[in-house]
């Protein structure tokens, strides 16, 4: 395994760097480079590098920098720092250097994607593209000079398990582009909202958010949060735990008679059944028959998703478990599991609120070497526990400023190419003062930097949860719009992701096409190529013609077309009343006419208005989807 270690300086008076700065780092071409630590005050410190010797002094605060002057792309290069002691740095690139921030779907690892990318990781062999993670983190009081842990690491099949996968994705793509080297500093956090990445000062005009900013400076405060959802979550579990008729009559051994037991069809959710609303433990069992050939083998057992928690006994034995709804159940078997005839699958599903059971369109499956045994269909199934909702947590480390203190500002001294983020999801609740936020995020960021308006590219929530068959409101619909006036921000680029999703999981699969799009906008945003189409077609403007609305659009690419050779669909348009209706939809050059019988006087348009708009399918040639959008007709009605 390639793994590139950072080095711990030691303290007191000798000369200490920070984690990013370490062997295997990459550090950004073409710019001055400030490499930076402490000492003790007045310690001299020189840096070698180049055959070139540089100097400065540690200030009374102990802290130094040294700049160098812009390197060409390329390396591995060796760094000599000196002062009381002596640090060598080795295998050091310049290249390009991507901070990746954002929430759970940027922070997803490639190990979370590994089925659908076998092939991928198996041939991820580029010392060129390396990957530093930054440990989760939040600090209310002030910034942090520096993380606690890190180090960078090379693509090889081993160590790209841990690259974020929306980013390895960009940075290979960039990388066959430019074949210069790309480095990726994971600054992300599942769960996080925009403004908990914003710093203090910047976050002011947001009120609300402030002042709760400042409450959670107390660290007593936190203390008695963690201490009091701490001892609930226990206290619950614990309960659970000892009522479970099942964990006290094992009814996971593969002797257990449940003859007397209902039936349930999987994937699927109790609450549609005998059981209803119930939360608590609900056992599962079934019956297989497993053939001579699948004996003695490793094999894959495929649960889906399963809401909240599980634990898989295979005859008896525990084959696997899983605390948290998202993660894909994907459970590795040894080969002396599983015996030729009747084998007994029992699961342990614990449901903490909401409808419990298994997730439906995932793999739930028994895979030996490429044989299958289908486990969807009848399951036996009993209640072992009832319980009442476990009451929700607080989530301190997703309070604002946060995790800019602890996570970005040490990052700040590091000059960047530019920022690649993926987040939102967790603003849905309140769109409207999304736009506001990521606007004060961009230039919040740029300011601390201090590199002007370096790119920020970004990811636009992917289609999600169950399709609706009439137009309405949706919040994550609303975001979106958001995201698309977000760039109004000089020198931002937009990937539209609305054909990405999943229905049924807010963490879809496929992070190559994400990082394929945030590519192609690094291509017109930070490389400057006026060739390339990057985007799908985004919305510019809106005249009335009689009873039709005639749109116009930019990023066409080579035109538009209805993916799919079917009729243009997910248009809906409204009159003056504002009860929207879906829309005949034709693409005539380069715009796109709507219209709809009983709509005389149209004001209105939505295109993709929805959580998950599925039927959705203006393209332009290249492949990329428009983006959804809404817009109304000025109130000067003279154009018509």
């Amino acid at each position: 395994m390639h793994l590139l270690l950072c080095l711990s300086a030691v303290a007191y008076s000798q000369v200490k760097l920070p984690r990013l700065i370490c062997n295997g780092m990459v550090l950004q071409r073409d710019t001055e480079t400030k490499v930076w630590g402490w000492a003790s005050p007045g310690e001299k410190v020189s840096l070698a590098f180049q055959k070139k010797l540089y100097n400065a002094v540690a200030g009374k605060d102990g802290k130094w920098s040294i700049t160098l002057p812009p390197q060409k792309a390329g390396g591995p290069h060796n760094m000599t720092i000196s002062a009381s002691n002596e640090v060598q740095l080795k295998d050091i690139l310049f290249g390009d250097v991507w901070i990746c921030g954002g929430q759970s779907n940027m922070e997803l690892p490639m190990e979370r994607v590994q089925d659908k990318y076998a092939s991928v990781i198996a041939s991820a062999n580029n010392p060129n593209i390396r990957h530093f993670e930054v440990p989760d983190r939040y600090d209310f009081k002030q910034p942090r000079q520096d993380v606690e842990t890190g180090q960078w690491l090379a693509a090889t099949p081993q160590n790209v398990l841990k690259f974020s996968a929306a980013a390895y994705f960009f940075a290979d793509e960039i990388y066959k582009k430019y074949k210069v080297p790309v480095g990726l500093i994971n600054a992300a956090l599942g769960g996080s909202p925009a403004e908990a990445w914003i710093s203090e000062e910047s976050l002011k005009k947001y009120p609300a958010h402030y002042e709760e900013a400042l409450k959670f400076k107390d660290d007593k405060l936190i203390a008695r949060i963690d201490s009091s959802d701490s001892a609930v979550s226990n206290k619950w579990y614990t309960l659970l735990h000892q009522t479970d008729e099942g964990v006290k009559n094992n009814w996971a051994a593969p002797s257990f008679d449940d003859s007397g037991w209902n039936k349930m069809n999987i994937p699927g959710y109790w609450a549609d059944g005998k059981l209803k609303d119930v939360n608590g433990v609900v056992w599962f069992r079934k019956e297989i028959s497993v053939p001579k050939s699948m004996v003695g083998k490793e094999a894959k057992l495929m649960m889906g998703r399963i809401v909240d928690a599980d634990e898989v006994y295979l005859n008896g034995t525990l084959v696997g478990k899983t605390t948290y709804q998202y993660p894909p159940r994907r459970y590795m078997l040894p080969a002396n599991v599983l015996k030729e005839g009747k084998n007994v699958i029992a699961v342990k599903v614990i449901n903490n609120s909401g409808r419990g059971g298994f997730v439906p369109d995932k793999p739930y499956e028994l895979n030996v070497g490429g044989q299958v045994i289908d486990l969807k269909g009848p399951w036996k199934y009993k209640l072992g526990a009832t319980m009442e909702p476990l009451p929700g947590q607080t989530f301190v480390r997703w309070k604002p400023v946060g995790l800019y203190n602890g996570m970005i500002a040490p990052l700040t001294n590091y000059p960047i190419k530019g920022v690649l983020w993926y987040q939102g999801e967790s603003n849905t609740k309140n769109p409207a003062e999304y736009r506001g936020l990521m606007e004060t995020l961009i230039a919040d960021w740029r300011t601390q930097w201090g590199q002007g308006n370096f790119p920020f590219l970004y990811v636009q929530l992917t289609n999600f949860m169950e399709p609706k068959p009439i137009p309405g409101e949706s919040n994550w619909a609303e975001l979106r719009q958001a995201q698309l006036e977000t760039l109004a921000v000089p020198n931002t680029g937009m990937a539209v992701a609305i054909d990405l999703g999943e229905w049924n999981d807010i963490h879809p699969l496929n992070k190559q096409d994400i990082g394929k799009r945030l590519a192609l906008q690094a291509r017109k945003v930070a490389y400057q190529d006026k060739t390339v189409v990057a985007s799908g077609p985004l919305f510019k403007s809106m005249k009335a013609q009689g009873d039709k609305l005639v749109l116009t659009f930019s990023d066409t690419g080579s035109g538009l077309v209805a993916s799919g050779k079917q009729p243009l669909k997910g248009f809906a348009i409204a009159g003056p009343d504002k009860k929207f209706v879906w829309a005949k939809a034709e693409i005539k050059g380069n715009q796109v006419v709507v219209s709809q019988e009983g709509i005389a006087n149209p004001t209105s348009v939505r295109y993709a208005w929805a959580d998950n708009p599925q039927d959705a399918n203006l393209y332009n040639k290249e492949g990329l989807p428009a983006s959804p959008f809404k817009a109304e007709l000025e109130t000067d009605t003279s154009s018509k």
